[in-house]
């Protein structure tokens, strides 16, 4: 056991060849997951769908395991967001013939997509051209995971009760159309709940969509702390720190 839970803490911690390529191995893997999620939710439940879901579901759980087994306090792992969408994962991954009949496992398979933000967080110390678009790709991020949360919500909660929101299409055009505030009309949402995710889709997805086109139109910008001040953005081709004029030096691939 010993023996193991030192090469799954070389695999997972190491700087080693093997454990950048077992960990870039993860990122696909996480990638591949996600994508299956969105896909799938727009597909009614066939025998290659639960297939896959179980295989997932148990390399999922696999992962979940060996993280567990070499953190050094597990139980703080449980404080974590991340750490139950896993597990949400995984029960959805695993009971794929009750997707149909228990809506809410599909909220919880979208949960996966808050495996995005530790993707991020790889990308940032291995990626330069990440770091430079970090704004933008983490408020792009923010605002998908927001939509397509929110439409398995949607999705989960209408349509056994109400006729406009019939398959996931649906429940993504009223997403989509609630949170530009367009408001067509033809699909609305009855009742106290259905209200409540309006007001949510609008008010959190308007937030989100003006911080995308915040991030998108304005000055480019690099992050880079300063060792004297600790300001973080700077001019791609700045010398001096603007805040307290000290001397930076902002690693490029000379380009400028």
């Amino acid at each position: 056991m010993t023996a193991l839970i030192a090469q799954l803490k070389e695999l997972y911690e190491g700087e080693t060849d093997r454990a950048h390529r077992f960990r870039y191995g993860l990122l696909v893997f996480d990638i591949a997951t996600i994508a299956f999620v969105i896909v799938s939710s727009f597909l009614p439940l066939m025998g290659w769908i639960v297939a896959a879901d179980i295989v997932l579901g148990v390399a999922v759980l696999l992962d979940f395991g060996a993280r567990l087994i070499i953190c050094p306090r597990p139980a703080r792992e449980f404080l974590r967001l991340t750490t139950w969408a896993d597990i949400a994962a995984i029960i959805s991954f695993l009971a794929p013939l009750l997707v149909e009949g228990a809506g809410f496992l599909r909220i919880l398979r979208t949960l996966r997509l808050l495996r995005t933000y530790q993707l991020l967080d790889r990308l940032r110390q291995d990626s330069i051209l990440f770091r430079n678009y970090e704004d933008v790709i983490l408020a792009t991020t923010n605002l998908l995971v927001f939509v397509f949360i929110m439409t398995g919500v949607v999705y989960a909660t209408q349509h056994h009760t109400n006729p406009a929101i019939s398959n996931p299409v649906d429940a993504l055009y009223f997403t989509v159309t609630s949170l530009t505030t367009t408001g067509y009309g033809d699909v609305t949402l009855p009742g106290t709940s259905g209200r409540i995710i309006s007001v949510v889709v609008m008010i959190c997805g308007v937030t989100l969509f003006f911080r995308l086109a915040q991030v998108l139109f304005r000055p480019y910008k690099v992050r880079y702390p300063c060792h004297a001040c600790g300001l973080q953005r700077h001019e791609p081709d700045a010398v001096h720190c603007k805040a307290c004029g000290a001397l930076i030096n902002i690693p490029d691939e000379g380009s400028y």
